[in-house]
């Protein structure tokens, strides 16, 4: 069932009424939807709409409610990715698709030391990624959108966002895994877990004197097996969700 996030000023008495320009062109002209046929909607405030359609106009789209109940499609911590943008466009794109698959609130693109990408260039691609996570966010029905934030720095970003759990995965530089680190400490409800990733250089000893010199970063291995940086994002993001689940 087609899956569409609107404004709960759209909702009156027991009908939707689309008349926003993505929306009604994405039902009306790419889905050449017609009355009869099923909405799922979704609203600023997670409440998940089910409809039926009951008129297409020229510059709209009316559906009746068959049933509206809260979104349950969304982690029940809050889950962070600062991850430093990859040189292919296509391995980028999955990274950020992957990452709202997964039910990240936010992504940080980081600028580090072996990034492979100019910084101008990067801060030209939040507009894209954010359109890949909106759309990613509507095909595996989210009950909220993600965000792109702002190009910025490893210092910058733990030097003033507050994060209960900061997480960095650093490839041959550590040996605590994950499962032993939740085996003491467990993700809790509600928590704000940061998740760092680096490029496809890795991390430089900078960086990882830096996560070294700060005792609010745990550095984590994922175990042996060197794995890409995309493969890494979506490997350290499920394994965060997976250990949260089951303590």
């Amino acid at each position: 069932m087609p899956h569409f996030f609107i404004d709960s000023n759209a909702v009156t008495d027991n009908f939707i009424t689309i008349s926003d320009k993505d929306n009604y062109n994405h039902i009306a002209k790419s889905l050449r939807a017609k009355t009869g046929e099923k909405l799922l909607l979704i609203d600023e405030n997670s409440i998940q709409y089910e409809t039926v359609i009951t008129d297409i106009t020229q510059n709209s789209v009316s559906a009746k409610i068959l049933n509206s109940y809260k979104s349950k499609r969304k982690l029940e911590f809050s889950l962070y990715l600062a991850q430093s943008p990859l040189r292919n466009s296509d391995a980028q794109n999955f990274v950020v698709e992957k990452a709202t698959e997964l039910g990240v609130s936010a992504i940080y693109p980081i600028y580090t030391d072996n990034c492979a990408l100019n910084s101008s260039v990067i801060d030209k691609k939040i507009e894209k990624w954010q359109r890949v996570m909106f759309e990613s966010s509507k095909q595996c029905e989210r009950a909220d959108i993600p965000v792109c934030k702002p190009l910025t720095t490893l210092q910058k970003l733990l030097g003033g966002a507050e994060f209960d759990r900061i997480i960095a995965f650093c490839e041959r530089r550590a040996d605590l895994s994950l499962r032993k680190l939740c085996s003491s400490n467990p993700i809790k409800k509600d928590e704000k877990v940061l998740v760092i990733i680096g490029p496809e250089g890795g991390f430089s000893d900078r960086e990882f004197e830096f996560f070294a010199s700060n005792p609010n970063i745990n550095m984590l291995t994922l175990g042996d097996l060197i794995l890409r940086a995309e493969t890494a994002v979506t490997v350290a993001l499920g394994n965060v969700i997976y250990e949260y689940e089951n303590y």
